[in-house]
């Protein structure tokens, strides 16, 4: 592939004009040039891809200062030489000339690359801000296009790759070349290296935006989501409540026949999700976050905003839930410490654990 090729894929590949690339880079080759020889005046550049090598497809021209004395040859003309192209030059000007392209040449191919690279960061910056500048905190569907060492993996969302990192994976899901994902963005990342949109299969908000794309009524704002906490892959909690009283929260999530809940259990790969009324009443709320398991009384300690839950012998494992992970997810959700006992213990006197 020759260099107009590679330029002419570049553009196409940022969404650039094939002109709006070639200025960028004559531009940038112009103030190299110009740092090298430490010129006063300006410089100027054509570059020709058609010519198939970047050093040969170039021709520049050197403002050179108009004086009496030429004492640098590469930054002065005399008044003499300069005259005998304009006659009206004066002392002090600044006169257009050639600069030899074999020492243009050598230059150019040392800052060619450096140039082109920085162009082309300049370039992903502009399309990945316009693209990101209102999704992040949004989801967006992207395709695996290639899987790291470090165990990161990149996705192409809309002609930009972005990176899902190890920690924002979910531990029971296989990250394929070519699988499509619904992932949540987490920020722009503008590091000194390179520029990364970071996304995130794990964070509670893709849990809430799956909700808002399929419940309508969250969106029209009839239904509120209080609050939503995961255990990635394993289960989640979310906390709803109805700013219509005609409308209920919980209905509504679940769906008719609990097709709207399935669609986001079948985009998490069958994570577990609760969906329980949020309430004003901090016993009502713990109870409910609580759910599955029934609860059969309840003292709260406002000092120490911790909850005191009595439970039936066999609602205890419920309640608590593989490797604590019921009252775990509860605890996060209701911003309450829980202690759980169950009836035969409260029986018998003992303090809850």
């Amino acid at each position: 592939m020759d260099i107009l090729q590679q330029l002419e894929q570049i553009a196409r590949e940022r969404e650039l004009s094939l002109d709006e690339l070639l200025q960028e880079i004559e531009e940038s080759l112009a103030v190299a040039y110009k740092k090298f020889v430490g010129a006063a005046g300006e410089v100027m550049v054509h570059f020709d891809p058609r010519k198939g090598d970047p050093t040969k497809g170039l021709t520049a021209q050197l403002e050179k200062e108009v004086v009496g004395v030429v004492t640098e040859p590469s930054l002065q003309i005399s008044l003499e030489e300069a005259r005998k192209k304009d006659p009206d030059v004066q002392i002090g000007d600044f006169f257009a000339t050639e600069v030899d392209p074999n020492r243009f040449g050598r230059i150019a191919a040392a800052t060619f690359k450096q140039v082109l690279n920085t162009k082309l960061r300049d370039a992903e910056k502009r399309q990945i801000n316009e693209i990101f500048h209102d999704s992040i905190g949004q989801i967006v569907t992207g395709v695996i296009t290639r899987n790291e060492d470090d165990g990161s993996a990149f996705l192409q969302v809309n002609k930009v790759e972005v990176e899902l990192p190890f920690h924002e994976k979910v531990s029971t899901e296989r990250y394929r070349r070519n699988d499509q994902f619904r992932v949540y963005v987490l920020k722009v990342d503008d590091s000194p290296r390179r520029m990364r949109v970071l996304v995130s299969r794990t964070h509670p908000g893709l849990l809430r935006k799956l909700f808002e794309l399929e419940v309508p009524e969250i969106s029209e704002g009839l239904i509120e989501i209080v609050n939503a906490v995961r255990e990635p892959g394993q289960r989640s909690k979310i906390a709803v409540r109805s700013n219509d009283i005609r409308v209920d929260a919980v209905g509504s999530c679940v769906g008719p026949r609990g097709a709207r809940v399935q669609a986001v259990v079948d985009e998490l790969n069958d994570e577990k999700i609760d969906i329980v009324p949020y309430d004003e009443d901090p016993k009502t709320y713990i109870i409910n976050a609580l759910n599955p398991a029934k609860v059969n009384s309840i003292k709260l300690d406002e000092t120490e905003k911790s909850a005191y839950c009595v439970v039936p012998d066999n609602q205890l494992s419920l309640a608590i839930g593989k490797s604590g992970q019921n009252v775990r997810l509860a605890v996060r959700l209701t911003g309450w410490k829980i202690d759980i006992k169950s009836e035969s213990k409260l029986a018998e006197g003992k303090k809850p654990q």
